[in-house]
């Protein structure tokens, strides 16, 4: 199967997103210019086909629109994968992205886990709160199951630094989600 359709409404957002684990089309729309961008070098670092249409309450602030995709992409992400079989599960990679360096380990494993360390010396990227990175990356790991290291060890530029975390996210699960030949999830328990 690998791909999910998943939507989600509330009084603050409404969002439509479609994922395919193996590639397809990408368009992204959320009405925040930095994060169609970001979501955007997702889906193709990633080699994702991934469609995302959000109307979110932009009037108030980001916040709602970014942290209410990210639960919806953690959902659609997990459903996607099913049973969690037949993948390598873990999945780590450096981004360079001029003068920061992003990373990411990982592992689907069901448990949801988030440990972020990365600082942001501009508040505002565009419309994109740069505080709103790790409130995505948190949505998005707790509602995929996924336990999600994410660093910056040095940078100066927030959208340098935002992109290589983005980036890096996306090969980290490229690797974690390729398929292994086998159709048991990977874990001497048996299930994930």
């Amino acid at each position: 199967m690998r791909n999910a359709n998943v939507s989600r409404e509330t009084k603050e957002t409404r969002i439509s997103l479609s994922i395919d684990l193996d590639g397809g089309e990408v368009s992204i729309n959320t009405g925040i210019g930095f994060f169609d961008h970001m979501l955007n070098s997702f889906a193709v670092h990633g080699g994702f086909g991934l469609t995302v249409e959000t109307k979110g309450d932009l009037d108030v602030d980001c916040h709602h629109t970014i942290e209410d995709t990210g639960i919806v992409l953690g959902k659609a992400f997990s459903e996607a994968l099913g049973d969690k079989g037949g993948i390598k599960r873990f999945g780590s990679f450096y981004v360079p992205m001029d003068e920061a360096l992003g990373f990411c380990a990982l592992d689907i494993s069901g448990r949801p886990f988030l440990v972020f360390d990365a600082q942001f010396p501009e508040e505002r990227i565009g419309g994109y709160d740069s505080c709103m990175t790790e409130e995505f990356m948190r949505a998005f790991a707790y509602n995929c199951g996924i336990t999600l290291h994410l660093q910056c060890p040095y940078g100066k530029n927030s959208h340098h630094i935002t992109e290589a975390l983005y980036k890096a996210l996306a090969h980290a699960l490229r690797e974690a989600v390729t398929p292994t030949g086998y159709d048991k999830p990977l874990s001497t328990k048996g299930v994930l």
